[in-house]
């Protein structure tokens, strides 16, 4: 079963509430040059379509720290900052964007965090504390190792040491690059802080090993009830990183909007080759925002009985098939007009849901 999710202080990042009873939100990183404004603008825009809610940007030179300003004029996502060692590239990014990610740890002297912490707290912008274990700092690396014991000690430290600012505006990070330390570090420090946290493995690899990595520890954070926010993070596209992030929260039962695909395993049964159908489903079907369980199955046997389940289901048979809305046969049709058939019935389906929603049944 789920769990409740914990309750957290709620935050804003532009307009995107984290934390309390807000929906998790999905975010990304553009891996452009962030001075170069068109290229960077793209991305977001192509991660704004996919679905992002917030994307955070580089600011690795003054080059950048003073492009913000314009970048942050030339698109609607909520904009993230990412600092480090440079205070005062923090304190220009603090003057435009809405939240700022640094690790207090490598941003200098209590002088320079309280710098940063000020420019925050006069623009009323959050700052996320962002833990990684392979960049901890030194004391607790000596003492820990690159444990979870060490990354939840350095995100206390850095905690209370903003809190002893008077900065509250919190959320927090603590990523490893394997499933084992970041579920551990993340359960360990939930019950410490009412802090937001930001769930994500960091460096987890390719397409194939960060959905994997991923899934697993996020997904099992979620059902937990761990998690205000969160990224996937891929060697690869960008909007591969939403489309996977929406996936778990849709499998983790944290997001109730959107399609559920069930679809047959292949076996001798299959009077269809589902793969390529099921693709061609996928490429055609329009944006689905109610939360619709949809079943492809390839034969007859498993037809009635799972698609009853479902919303709406397509069942191939042998040169013909079913639609089925609700366990209720809809007809029965030529294999080539079948997705056409079960796409309307799914549109039809949708507004059906909405318009229920709406009156309130």
């Amino acid at each position: 079963m789920i769990k409740q999710r914990y309750k957290t202080k709620q935050i804003a990042v532009g307009n995107v509430l984290i934390g309390g009873d807000a929906p998790i939100s999905v975010q990304s990183m553009t891996f452009s040059k962030t001075s170069d404004l068109e290229i960077t603008k793209a991305q977001i825009d192509s991660l704004q379509l996919a679905g992002c809610d917030i994307v955070r940007v580089a600011v690795s030179d003054s080059e950048d720290a003073n492009a913000l300003k314009t970048l942050k004029k030339m698109v609607s996502l909520p904009l993230v900052a990412d600092i480090h060692f440079r205070y005062k590239f923090a304190l220009i990014a603090a003057e435009c964007v809405d939240c700022i990610r640094i690790n207090p740890g490598n941003i200098g002297s209590k002088e320079k965090i309280k710098a940063v912490v000020d420019a925050c707290k006069e623009r009323g912008i959050p700052i996320r504390i962002g833990v990684n274990a392979g960049s901890l700092e030194k004391q607790f690396e000596k003492k820990y190792g690159a444990t979870p014991k060490g990354m939840v000690e350095s995100a206390l430290y850095n905690i209370k040491l903003l809190e002893d600012f008077g900065f509250t505006n919190l959320k927090v990070s603590l990523k490893a690059s394997d499933v084992e330390r970041t579920m551990a570090a993340y359960r360990m420090l939930r019950p410490l802080v009412e802090y937001p946290f930001h769930l994500g493995v960091t460096e987890a690899g390719d397409l194939e090993s960060s959905m994997l990595k991923s899934s697993m520890a996020l997904g099992g954070l979620l059902m937990e009830g761990i998690g205000d926010t969160m990224r996937v993070s891929i060697t690869g596209e960008l909007e591969k990183e939403i489309e996977v992030a929406r996936g778990i929260l849709r499998y983790s039962g944290r997001q109730k909007e959107g399609i559920t695909y069930i679809s047959c395993p292949t076996c001798g049964r299959l009077q269809a080759d589902l793969v390529p159908i099921l693709k061609e489903l996928k490429q055609r079907m329009p944006k689905i925002t109610a939360p619709m369980q949809l079943s492809v199955m390839g034969c007859a046997v498993n037809a009635l009985g799972e698609a009853k389940h479902a919303d709406v289901a397509i069942a191939f048979g042998n040169g013909d098939g079913l639609v089925i809305k609700k366990g209720e046969i809809v007809g029965k049709y030529k294999q080539e007009e079948l997705i056409d058939v079960f796409i309307k019935e799914v549109v039809k389906t949708e507004g059906e849901m909405l318009q229920a929603k709406k009156e309130g049944k």
